[in-house]
C-alpha cells in the first residue's frame, strides 16, 4: 500500500488522519458524510467533502463543498480612552493586493491563530508579537466565522484597555514567520471615520470599530451620524 502523508504517514507537520475531519459528524440529521479528500495540505489544509443533503421540501440531493481549515484565531482593539486612541497595525496582504486592493498593505486589529493556546491566551501572545503592548483585562466581544461559506475558522474578538506603559516592546511580529508589522496608534475617531471612506477594509477590524463606537468603550464620543446609522442597522435587524 503507498504511504500517504497527512493520511496514514505523517506529514511536514507530523499530521496525520487529515482525512477524518467531518466524518463522524452527526449533529445534523439533514447531513449525511460521505466522503472526505484531501486536495492540498500545506501549512493549512483544503478538503473536498462529499455529503447527502436533505433539502427543506424533503428531497435528497449529494453535493461537494470544499473547504479551507487554517484553525481558529483571535483578535483584538487595544484602546486608551483617556487619549482616545487605539492601537492597530499595518502589513502587507498577498491575497488583498491580488484581489483590487491599492497596494496590499492593510490596516487591521492585531489578530494570529490559536495554535495550541485558548482564545485569550493566544490574543494576549499577538499582542505582544505584534504591537510590543501588554494587554490588561480582556472583554470578550463575540465570535465569528467570518468566511463561511469556504472557511472553517472562528474567530474570537476582544477588546482590551492600555496605557503607554503598557507598551512593553517594539512589536514588528516574528521576522522568522515573514512578518513586517507596523505599529499605527490613531485616534479612534479617525480609525472610525477610515472604515466609512475606505482607508480600513480589512473585516474584523471594521467589525471591533462599529462595535467600540455603538457598544463599546467610545459610545460617547461616538459622531452623531455614525450613532444614528447603527441604531438604523439595529432596527432593520429586528424587522
Amino acid at each position: 500500500m503507498t504511504s500517504r502523508p497527512g493520511i496514514d504517514t505523517p506529514d511536514h507537520r507530523g499530521r496525520t488522519g487529515l482525512d477524518r475531519a467531518g466524518r463522524d459528524l452527526d449533529r445534523n440529521p439533514d447531513v449525511v458524510i460521505r466522503d472526505v479528500e484531501l486536495t492540498s495540505q500545506g501549512w493549512h489544509v483544503l478538503r473536498r467533502t462529499t455529503f447527502n443533503y436533505r433539502r427543506r421540501d424533503g428531497r435528497w440531493e449529494t453535493q461537494q463543498r470544499e473547504t479551507y481549515d487554517r484553525g481558529d484565531g483571535a483578535v483584538v482593539l487595544p484602546y486608551d480612552t483617556e487619549r482616545g486612541l487605539v492601537l492597530l497595525t499595518r502589513q502587507f496582504r498577498y491575497p488583498a493586493y491580488v484581489n483590487g486592493h491599492p497596494d496590499g498593505m492593510l490596516i487591521e486589529a492585531a489578530a494570529g491563530l490559536l495554535d495550541a493556546d485558548d482564545p485569550p491566551a493566544a490574543i494576549r501572545r499577538e499582542s505582544a508579537e505584534e504591537l510590543g503592548v501588554t494587554l490588561g483585562p480582556l472583554t470578550h466581544v463575540l465570535d465569528a466565522y467570518m468566511s463561511p461559506g469556504s472557511v472553517t475558522e472562528r474567530l474570537h474578538f476582544f477588546a482590551a484597555p492600555y496605557t503607554p506603559a503598557d507598551r512593553t516592546g517594539t512589536g514588528g511580529g516574528l521576522e522568522e514567520d515573514g512578518e513586517d508589522i507596523e505599529v499605527i496608534e490613531l485616534p479612534f475617531t479617525e480609525a472610525l471615520a477610515m472604515t466609512h471612506d475606505g482607508r480600513i477594509t480589512d473585516g474584523k477590524t471594521v467589525l471591533l470599530l462599529q462595535w467600540a463606537a455603538l457598544n463599546g468603550p467610545f459610545t460617547a464620543t461616538t459622531p452623531p451620524q455614525d450613532k444614528a446609522n447603527g441604531e438604523q442597522q439595529r432596527n432593520l435587524s429586528t424587522q
